[in-house]
């Protein structure tokens, strides 16, 4: 019984990640349907968090109303960038990027946030490089190659590969987004792409700071419920300063609400209390890892929902994806097991001292 209660538990974190990125999977298919039907990125995105922001309250509120801890000016501080790199300029600068250039650049970039979250997390010393042992080789060379199978999935096509016998279109005809298209011009497509850079740097910014706020404010829901808080205030101040056509913010019973009530409550709420969980129990670069398994989903999807083809080029993109994900997980479980005997030989070792320092003084 405590065997596969100990396997449970060790499954939790990869299996509550693995469904996060099947939700941000289906967000992006509503995201493709909610731009298509005209409706405004920043407000949709000021939604989306203003949604989140109703539902962790709530949970907060009435969860942990006895077990939370003393909120300091430091918290207050730290839940705000978290708000702003993890929310608000993260998604913002992503949307912008994949209306301004494409979806396909978009979406292929954000695969980087495992390496840019690394090289973070080195340089911030919450990850060992420890290229010396096989553990820590195999640690550095599964983003490597998750990247490889992401950038394979999105740009090499190669033979055409039918899964599914018959499919359905969501999308109509009209597929511009209220930022413009992916035919914008030059200057729109640089700043495109350097929005899209931010938002990888912003993403990866943003595991950090919440690995030590996770530390300092252990309280999962409450310290979630301050995030996107802040990331509702900011994002809905930057909406209403920018988008000026008011009738943007009326979303009727449409796919518009669907989209921003799923992807508050379930993305923005839920699932980023899961992700800032992961984070505390295994660290930034575990969570940033899971990020590619989305691509691997919609590939497999979008012939279904979208009338998209799927290539070869994306089956060997998703098994090297995989094959990544892996080669990382068995490198982080095995220096967690060899920091834990470490532990254990330490704490024998003192024990034996003890013991033989108590003998000669009888």
């Amino acid at each position: 019984m405590k065997y596969h209660r100990k396997i449970v538990q060790e499954l939790k974190p990869a299996s509550l990640m693995v469904l996060a990125q099947v939700a941000t999977a289906a967000v992006n298919v509503l995201y493709k349907l909610a731009i298509n039907d005209g409706m405004s990125i920043l407000v949709l995105t000021s939604y989306r968090h203003i949604f989140g922001a109703a539902f962790s309250l709530s949970l907060a509120l009435v969860i942990e109303r006895k077990s939370r801890p003393k909120l300091t000016w430091r918290v207050l501080l730290m839940s705000f960038f978290c708000g702003l790199f993890g929310g608000s300029l993260a998604q913002n600068l992503y949307f912008i990027g994949l209306a301004w250039v494409s979806a396909t650049f978009a979406t292929s970039l954000y695969n980087l946030v495992p390496v840019v979250t690394f090289i973070f997390s080195v340089l911030f010393r919450l990850e060992k490089l420890s290229l010396r042992t096989a553990a820590g080789r195999v640690k550095v060379l599964g983003p490597i190659i998750g990247i490889v199978g992401s950038m394979l999935l999105t740009f090499y096509r190669g033979a055409q590969i039918k899964i599914w016998t018959f499919h359905t279109n969501l999308l109509h005809k009209n597929q511009n987004g209220h930022l413009g298209s992916s035919h914008a011009d030059s200057g729109r497509r640089w700043v495109g792409v350097l929005c899209g850079l931010g938002s990888v740097l912003s993403f990866s910014s943003w595991l950090i700071i919440q690995t030590k706020m996770s530390k300092e404010y252990p309280s999962h829901l409450s310290s979630t419920a301050l995030m996107t808080s802040m990331g509702a205030i900011q994002a809905t101040v930057f909406a209403l300063c920018v988008e000026k056509d008011w009738s943007q913010w009326r979303v009727g019973w449409s796919i518009r609400l669907l989209t921003a009530a799923f992807s508050g409550i379930v993305v923005s709420g839920l699932f980023v209390i899961v992700i800032a969980w992961c984070v505390g129990v295994k660290g930034p670069l575990y969570a940033s890892v899971f990020n590619p398994l989305s691509l691997v989903i919609v590939a497999i999807f979008a012939p279904l929902l979208l009338d998209e083809n799927l290539y070869l080029g994306s089956v060997i993109g998703a098994v090297l994806i995989v094959c990544g994900l892996y080669m990382v997980l068995w490198g982080k479980s095995k220096e967690i097991k060899t920091s834990s005997e470490e532990t254990e030989n330490v704490e024998a070792s003192a024990g034996v001292e003890i013991t033989t320092v108590g003998r000669d003084n009888t």
